[in-house]
């Protein structure tokens, strides 16, 4: 069994900006096909733009409110609110209020499949 405990996993920056403290992943667990993770942006600040060829993503806003922008849509987002974004969009998140969201990929996140303009 494994079983990871959310205040025990070191946050690090994203390649967009974003704090993150992986849940479950390939650098903490035997996963294969999916990372789960918190990511933190501060009020009044982006991530930066950007899209992945191949993960599928979810954001699911536990804390604060913002913008979400997906290949030029632009949405506010609060609480509860649980956003799909699929592989090969563009895509950014604004903190109106610092946000605080799960966020689930399939293939899991990595840098490499992170790419930007």
């Amino acid at each position: 069994m494994t079983l990871n405990q959310l205040s025990e996993q070191p946050p690090f920056t994203t390649k967009d900006g974003s704090t993150i403290r992986s849940i479950l992943d390939r650098t903490n667990a035997p996963v294969q096909n999916q990372s789960l993770a918190e990511a933190t942006v501060p009020i009044g600040r982006p991530t930066e733009r950007h899209y992945h060829k191949l993960s599928e993503e979810f954001y699911f806003i536990l804390e604060g409110q913002g913008t979400m922008e997906i290949n030029g849509e632009e949405r506010p987002v609060t609480v509860g609110d649980a956003i799909l974004i699929p592989p090969g969009a563009w895509h950014q998140i604004t903190a109106t209020q610092t946000l605080r969201f799960l966020c689930c990929c399939a293939p899991p996140y990595s840098h490499e499949d992170t790419f930007f303009v």
